[in-house]
């Protein structure tokens, strides 16, 4: 009975053989195995990448926080100066209220100075004149004593 059966599950075979059932099957699991193979180099590739990915992610990631960050400095810088702005007005106000109280002052001095000026000039012209006046009167009265 077992060579029988032996005899049976070989001649099945055969058949099996000769059909081309067996050879399809011996292709199709030649392709599971391709496929199979194929997805775990997909697999190993996309593991190798996850390093990359995780840094450029993290890279992506901190360049959004500075352009945030850059951002509301920005918003903020802007919001001072626009606090500060009629403070500056004031100021400048202020400052050239002052240029001119000095410019004033300054015309003011300059008046003076030329004053003081044209007086210490009328001084010593008068005392030139004096001295030439006691100098004539001085040689006047040594002409009048010799003769």
């Amino acid at each position: 009975m077992k060579k029988l059966l032996e005899f049976g599950r070989k001649a099945m075979f055969y058949v099996r053989v000769l059909s081309g059932y067996e050879e399809r099957r011996i292709r199709s699991l030649r392709l599971q195995l391709q496929q199979r193979i194929q997805s775990a180099r997909q697999k190993r590739e996309a593991l190798r990448k996850i390093p990359e990915q995780l840094i450029l992610s993290e890279v992506r990631r901190m360049v959004e926080e500075m352009q945030n960050l850059n951002k509301s400095l920005e918003e903020t810088e802007t919001a001072i100066n626009k606090y500060f702005e009629p403070i500056d007005k004031e100021a400048q106000t202020v400052v050239e209220m002052q240029l001119e109280k000095d410019k004033s002052r300054m015309q003011v001095m300059g008046a003076m100075y030329k004053q003081a000026l044209y007086e210490k000039v009328e001084q010593e012209a008068a005392a030139e004149a004096n001295k030439a006046k006691a100098m004539i009167s001085q040689r006047e009265s040594e002409n009048a004593s010799t003769v």
